[in-house]
């Protein structure tokens, strides 16, 4: 089976922006003639994000993230990623490198959960999670 990623809200809202300005109707995420492909996550941490951004205005979308994000992930066929108790518990034992509580819970479920990361944050990769 493929390596499953986690992507950051604001790598995702410039793809799903890059996206829309060129038309593209259908994205590769793995361009390898394979059978096996990466599943690909957005995390509920990642709309709760965006959600908040966009409220403070520090994240144009073409709409309210609440309703563009779900129609993106559906569109380009990403699953949902919810945030449960067993991610949240990893919390305790996350060193206090990183200051952004999102970034935070989202190494949070990679660790839970065993998935990689896909973020150009230099503080992430301070943690021993999976990044690409």
């Amino acid at each position: 089976m493929g390596q499953v990623e986690l992507m950051p809200t604001e790598q995702l809202a410039g793809l799903f922006k890059l996206f829309a300005s060129k038309g593209l109707e259908c994205v590769l995420l793995n361009a390898c003639y394979s059978e096996v492909q990466n599943e690909v996550y957005l995390s509920t941490i990642s709309v709760w994000e965006a959600i908040v951004k966009y409220q403070l205005g520090k994240l144009p979308l073409p709409e309210h993230p609440a309703t563009y994000l779900p129609k993106q992930r559906d569109l380009h066929q990403i699953s949902s990623l919810n945030l449960d108790e067993s991610s949240v518990t990893q919390l305790a034992k996350l060193p206090p490198i990183h200051r952004d509580p999102f970034d935070r819970m989202l190494i949070c479920q990679a660790l839970q959960n065993n998935l990689t990361i896909a973020t150009i944050d230099a503080t992430v990769r301070a943690y021993s999670v999976n990044v690409m």
